[in-house]
């Protein structure tokens, strides 16, 4: 009996050390990504009137005769002149962050939670032209990023993981605004934090005990909708279409700021 029992257990012993070793991706780890973010293109976006600053937007700013103030047009990008011609396009950069997650491995299957925080050197402007002549145009750049997702993939080597991604996405916004027109007044009433989420796919790849390297693809979609231009008569004349509107307010129509992002990633497992 007691040569069964030793035989059982060193079986059990000679089976279990296999597994454990297969364990590449076990435990807390933290990183670094250097990656390259991509916007959506938006060349047809515009910007959104409130005539009166009572909250409908989408109605038509005119002038003194009837006409659309706002005929010239939009862009989706940074006005350069008064009129609607050459407007910069957006622009997209290199982003940096660090993480820190947790793994757990159960065989082939490998499920965890990641956290990000870091930067993104992204331009995303909207411009409207006036018959005045004059633009005004609204600029939103990424001041810094967090978020927090779970992962869960399969490990087809022994190792090498293959993941897909998805949580909560965090940015904070600098919020800015420029115009030509000198004569109304202008007060920016700006929402400099943005939701959404992420979702994406990558593969980490062990390259010893500690060290993996990596390469990820994320969607991130961000929802920011609550930054609005207030204009106010100023030394204009009460001809002045926004005068005779009673005050306009003016937003973004489209609240999406969504952007793609290729990275590469090292981690160290602890």
């Amino acid at each position: 009996m007691k040569a069964i029992f030793l035989a059982a257990t060193a079986s059990t012993i000679l089976v279990a050390v296999p597994v454990n070793a297969e364990d590449e991706f076990e435990g807390f780890y933290a990183g670094a990504s250097v990656g390259y973010d991509f916007q959506a293109s938006d060349g047809d976006e515009f910007i959104s009137f409130d005539r009166g600053s009572n909250g409908s937007f989408g109605e038509t700013v005119t002038t003194a005769a009837g006409a659309n103030a706002f005929s010239p047009g939009f862009c989706g990008g940074a006005a350069t002149s008064p009129q609607n011609a050459n407007c910069e396009s957006d622009s997209d950069g290199v982003s940096f962050n660090g993480r820190f997650g947790y793994d757990s491995q159960m065989g082939k299957l490998v499920v965890g939670l990641v956290g990000e925080v870091g930067t993104a050197d992204v331009r995303d402007a909207v411009s409207a032209f006036s018959t005045t002549p004059a633009f005004y145009y609204m600029e939103r750049e990424i001041d810094y990023t967090a978020a927090l997702r779970l992962r869960a993939g399969f490990t087809p080597a022994t190792s090498t993981l293959l993941y897909l991604t998805g949580g909560l996405a965090y940015a904070k916004l600098d919020q800015e605004f420029e115009t030509s027109n000198t004569a109304n007044s202008f007060t920016v009433i700006a929402d400099d934090k943005a939701w959404g989420y992420q979702v994406g796919a990558g593969i980490e790849q062990k390259i010893g005990k500690k060290f993996s390297v990596g390469v990820e693809y994320l969607y991130t979609g961000y929802n920011d909708d609550d930054t609005l231009i207030r204009v106010g008569q100023g030394s204009a004349p009460a001809t002045n279409p926004f005068v005779l509107a009673g005050g306009v307010d003016f937003l973004r129509a489209n609240d999406d700021f969504n952007l793609q992002t290729v990275k590469a990633v090292v981690s160290y497992r602890f």
